[in-house]
């Protein structure tokens, strides 16, 4: 349902996400919200090395396992810093140029 304030305990959240994130030798670099959509936007990071799609599952899975996303009412997505979309669609259209 679109327009709905977030319900959930926000400092629950990022409990849960840095734990989750700590386990996996990362840290949370930004927790953004969009209250119109109830959208929750996590970018992770790796001290000394690259996070991978481990990591990234590992973190959303924490966060669905302490909050049901039927009774919370969000959408989650959990990812690293890195390229930009376009630059990531270039990259790969370059490849395919290659190929």
């Amino acid at each position: 349902m679109q327009g709905v304030i977030f319900e959930m305990d926000r400092t629950e959240l990022v409990k849960v996400l840095e734990a989750a994130a700590a386990v996996r030798g990362c840290a949370v670099a930004a927790l953004d919200f969009d209250e119109d959509d109830n959208v929750i936007d996590v970018t992770i990071t790796k001290e000394g090395g690259a996070v991978n799609l481990g990591d990234c599952e590992s973190v959303h899975r924490a966060v669905l396992a302490a909050f049901d996303r039927d009774v919370e009412d969000y959408a989650l997505t959990v990812g690293s810093a890195g390229i930009s979309g376009a630059e990531a669609d270039a990259l790969l259209k370059e490849m395919e140029d290659n190929d």
